[in-house]
């Protein structure tokens, strides 16, 4: 740049820094849809829907099995309905005291592991 004179030595110097912020700029938004992403497929790695489906039709079916023949039925088919439809490893058990229900739900997808005691009176 000595042969240079100061106009162009700042033009020059302006370019530089200019193509150093589009540089820095792009770095920045790359990163930030990378983690925007990784964020969303998080909340979306979570299945609320299918833990809320999965554990009504439990209840319901329990509260409404009159034999235990009925009960194991229900139990064997929510296991092949949600290993099928939801890839899904859901089982359940249950005891009965004198005045309460206590069912055992365990879900599991590879992803999200839940397990739930519930007491129906």
């Amino acid at each position: 740049m000595a042969g240079l004179n100061d106009e162009a030595q700042w033009i020059i110097l302006m370019g530089f820094l200019v193509s150093f912020s589009f540089f820095f700029l792009a770095l920045v938004i790359s990163q930030s849809t990378v983690v925007g992403q990784t964020t969303a497929e998080s909340v979306l790695e979570y299945p609320k829907n299918d833990l809320k489906d999965t554990r009504a039709a439990i209840i319901w079916a329990t509260d409404n099995a009159t034999t235990l023949d009925d009960l194991n039925r229900v139990k064997r088919d929510i296991a092949i309905i949600s290993l099928t439809r939801r890839d899904a490893i859901v089982s359940l058990s249950n005891r009965t005291s004198v005045n309460h229900t206590f069912i055992d739900i365990h879900y599991n997808n590879g992803v999200t592991s839940y397990y739930e005691n519930y007491t129906a009176t």
